[in-house]
């Protein structure tokens, strides 16, 4: 089998991508058999390029699972855990812009009764 590319997967549904993905699979091992019992070296070097068909067979395909995941998420309170945004732990537990500029409501007070002077003169 010739390579397959990402583009033409893409247009593919999950149904056919799985299909396609136990093709390989298969070739895959007949391949190995084959260098078991001494094949050619021609069957030898396709070995590499079905594992890579196959990488990009499970890589569109848990695209799309991920993609009609978050579809289904969207709109609703809570996203799961591997949809939400990755980040570093310390941005994640971080407080948010409008937690971290919340006032009291002593400061609150005291900002309304002693507010910054105005001075007439400018440096």
């Amino acid at each position: 089998m010739v390579r397959v590319k990402a583009n033409e997967l893409r247009s593919k549904t999950s149904k056919e991508l799985l299909k396609e993905l136990d093709e390989q699979k298969a070739e895959l091992a007949t391949l190995r058999v084959a260098k078991v019992s001494g094949g050619a070296a021609s069957k030898l070097a396709k070995i590499k390029v079905v594992r890579k068909s196959i990488a990009r067979i499970l890589t569109v395909y848990n695209q799309k699972q991920k993609a009609e995941a978050r579809k289904a998420c969207k709109g609703k309170k809570y996203v799961p855990l591997d949809l939400r945004p990755k980040r570093t732990r310390a941005i994640r537990r971080a407080l948010k812009v409008e937690q971290k500029f919340m006032k009291t409501p002593r400061q609150k007070t005291k900002a309304s009764n002693f507010p910054m002077r105005r001075f007439a003169v400018t440096m």
